[in-house]
């Protein structure tokens, strides 16, 4: 849960600059929420600092029950790596590793059987993707979607209770893009984690149950996908 937080970066010569500006945002176990923003609104911003990636200038951030704030940075990384999942657009791999590594690499932090058995672990995660096959091959050996596929299973081998993907489906064409956003729900829906989306695909952004605009550094109702969302199930209740 955040609670007011604000997000201000200092500038050369000029008045701190806000990106955020009062952010109020309640994520429960099983919701699906979209934000929506122009280029530059601080979408990536709010993702990092909800995602503890990144400390917010003022308010308050819990998770799990959990005063995010006051926990120092040993623990907030090992709250993350066990519990937060993140789909970035760009996939990020280690290009010297294979999908196989890459999806394990999250389990070197983990304990306990997680740690011991985290070849086994990711190769089913690897599978549970469809690439089972590729697990051998190095990210310059795999297409587009195939290293999405991948980044996707490196972020939930974990199991997290939150998966924050940012534009998940952008560099993806639109079959595989859709394919992409089923596997990440599939999965969320096991595990019953909460799902928050940045998009700048409305049909991406219908698919939640909450849409969300960021405007002005502060998170708006977005009306628009909700009635895109309203009209997708009309369709569907016509057919």
């Amino acid at each position: 849960m955040a609670r007011d937080v604000t997000r201000t970066v200092d500038v050369i010569d000029g008045d701190p600059l806000t990106i955020l500006a009062g952010i109020d945002l309640e994520v429960d176990e099983g919701d699906r929420i979209s934000i929506v923003g122009r280029s530059g609104s601080g979408k990536s911003t709010l993702l990092n600092v909800l995602g503890l990636l990144d400390a917010p200038s003022s308010g308050e951030l819990h998770f799990l029950g959990e005063n995010a704030m006051r926990l120092r940075g040993a623990a907030r990384d090992r709250l993350r790596g066990r519990e937060v999942g993140f789909v970035f657009q760009q996939f990020n791999l280690l290009s010297g590793r294979t999908a196989l590594e890459n999806v394990a690499t999250p389990l070197y932090y983990a304990s306990g059987r997680s740690f011991w058995q985290r070849e086994r672990i990711a190769r089913e995660m690897l599978e549970r993707v469809g690439l089972g096959e590729r697990a051998a091959q190095l990210p310059s050996r795999l297409s587009g979607g195939e290293q999405q596929r991948v980044a996707i299973a490196r972020a939930l081998v974990r199991r997290p209770r939150l998966i924050l993907a940012d534009e998940p489906t952008g560099a993806l064409d639109l079959a595989t893009g859709q394919t992409v956003m089923e596997l990440i729900e599939d999965v969320a829906a096991e595990t019953g984690a909460a799902l928050l989306t940045i998009t700048h695909d409305p049909a991406i952004a219908a698919l939640a149950s909450t849409h969300l605009r960021l405007e002005n550094g502060r998170l708006l109702t977005d009306a628009s996908a909700a009635e895109s969302s309203d009209s997708e199930d009309l369709q569907e209740t016509a057919a």
